[in-house]
């Protein structure tokens, strides 16, 4: 595990949706989508929030800048760095460990 990673987890569920969305070179307005698709509608992230979002994980070296989306000049690709993987598969590792020990206790529990 990159030692670094231990600085930026946990993540919100945001967060970790935006860098799951950003395998991919994705635009502003591709992430909303996407985050939307792969959280079951369940986090929607308004554009103000985003571009801020945005600023904070280029800061920390978590996405980068990939150059600008050949079919609009105005949106800018970003994708997730390695340090970005990193912490997914971290925070991935980290909830399902959580998850696991949940339902281990949870186990024969009637509710």
């Amino acid at each position: 595990m990159n030692k670094a990673i231990g600085k930026f987890s946990p993540v919100t569920e945001a967060v970790f949706y935006i860098l799951l969305a950003l395998t991919e070179p994705l635009h502003g307005y591709g992430v909303i989508k996407k985050v939307e698709t792969i959280s079951n509608n369940r986090i929607t992230i308004a554009a103000g929030t985003l571009y801020g979002a945005f600023k904070s994980l280029e800061k920390n070296g978590l996405i980068e800048f990939t150059g600008i989306d050949p079919n609009n000049s105005r949106r800018k690709l970003y994708k997730v760095t390695n340090l970005g993987y990193d912490l997914i598969n971290f925070e991935v590792d980290r909830i399902s460990h959580m998850a696991n020990e949940g339902i281990k206790e949870l186990e024969g529990f009637d509710v």
